[in-house]
């Protein structure tokens, strides 16, 4: 089962997410990644097995920064791969996604007429590239993520970062968890309350449907 971690902090975030991970892997996955946005750019590690794998990426090339994604990925749509691992980017925005979007090659086909070209395999790569269209024609990220979730079929929880909003992070559930960790300073989301239990004992659970934005401040 995958798993989620992100963080809006005053702090670098990519060691905390790779906690979470860590945190997270009981449930069992075959790869794994994180991405961090600082000056207005999202920077991404990933790799093919084990946590610890994409740690080294991640020490060997540090990325600063104080909003961040991290996903554990048990293969779906797509081999066990870096390319199909998360976070996937489209255009300025970053996903992580658990769950089955049952209607994702009915998406992926519309997109590509619409010139989106994909690096994977995944339907997460299709909601990426949803809401980076919205995004594109001026949305805000949450009036981005709110519009591209009523086209989806089937079970997601996501997390998402834009190069617009530094600082923010959006979130969304439909028959996946997903909950939210209250901090000072700083706010978190998870797949589970284990992936977070380090950083914050304040965790407010989502409800089906649940669209929610995090910031350092609120």
């Amino acid at each position: 089962m995958c798993g989620i971690v992100a963080a809006a902090a005053q702090r670098d975030v990519a060691p905390l997410l790779i906690a979470g991970l860590k945190s997270l892997e009981y449930r069992g996955y075959d790869s794994s990644g994180l991405a961090v946005l600082e000056a207005g750019r999202i920077e991404r590690v990933r790799a093919k097995g084990k946590v610890r794998e994409m740690e080294a990426l991640y020490l060997a090339r540090p990325l600063p920064g104080g909003t961040g994604i991290a996903h554990t990925r048990w293969a779906t749509h797509g081999v066990p791969s870096e390319a199909n691992a998360h976070p996937h980017i489209a255009g300025k925005v970053a996903i992580v996604h658990n769950g089955i979007i049952e209607n994702y090659a009915e998406l992926r086909e519309a997109l590509i007429a619409r010139g989106h070209q994909f690096h994977s395999e995944t339907d997460t790569e299709v909601v990426a590239a949803l809401i980076g269209e919205q995004v594109d024609q001026g949305r805000r990220l949450r009036e981005a993520v709110m519009a591209t979730v009523k086209q989806l079929d089937g079970a997601y929880a996501i997390a998402v970062i834009s190069e617009d909003e530094p600082g923010h992070v959006v979130g969304a559930r439909y028959g996946a968890p997903l909950l939210v960790g209250i901090g000072i300073g700083e706010h978190f989301l998870g797949s589970d309350a284990q992936a977070l239990i380090k950083f914050t004992r304040q965790m407010m659970y989502l409800e089906e449907g649940d669209v929610v934005e995090i910031s350092r401040e609120k």
